[in-house]
């Protein structure tokens, strides 16, 4: 199974994912690391990004999930895929790709913004992160997660999740 955790800019991503990938020994990749250096420059200017800059990009995510497929890995991402469009993209790398939608109240996800530093996403373009947002999906398989708790109450939740999702049974809570 490949588990992706989705959500707008601030959401908690990356260091959800990571948590999670390191807690249960999965390879792990951060989508925003697969952005060429155009996707970046245009985001780091405040301007949205727009289909056409995204198709690449989520192209090498799916071929990421593709290549651990044919290995037979399980994998946690971390990656926007804030439109249908784009979860379809990256369900195109294999069959058994979960959603994490990891979600919260957008004054909250704001206040992470303004707190965050040394990222290229300024929190001016939350609003359109936010307009862009469609939610899961009755028919997608996934799971939204509220994130305003503490940063250990929302893992926990998560590792819950991943855990039944993946069919193991969780790890020592840390």
């Amino acid at each position: 199974m490949h588990i992706v955790f989705m959500g707008v800019s601030g959401s908690g991503k990356s260091t959800v994912a990571l948590s999670v990938a390191q807690r249960l020994g999965l390879p792990y990749a951060e989508a925003d690391g697969f952005h060429p250096e155009a996707n970046i420059a245009k985001m780091s200017a405040g301007t949205p990004l727009t289909d056409e800059d995204r198709r690449p990009w989520l192209r090498s995510l799916a071929a990421w999930i593709s290549d651990h497929e044919l290995r037979g890995e399980s994998t946690l991402m971390a990656c926007s895929a804030l439109k249908r469009s784009y979860r379809d993209t990256l369900r195109s790398g294999a069959p058994g790709v979960y959603f994490v939608h990891l979600d919260a109240p957008t004054a909250v996800i704001a206040e992470r913004l303004r707190a965050r530093a040394g990222h290229f996403m300024p929190a001016g373009l939350l609003d359109s992160q936010q307009a862009t947002l469609e939610p899961l999906e009755d028919d997608e398989a996934g799971i939204t997660i509220d994130v305003s708790d503490s940063a250990a109450q929302v893992a926990g939740r998560v590792l819950d999740a991943v855990t039944a999702a993946l069919g193991l049974s969780a790890p020592p809570q840390a």
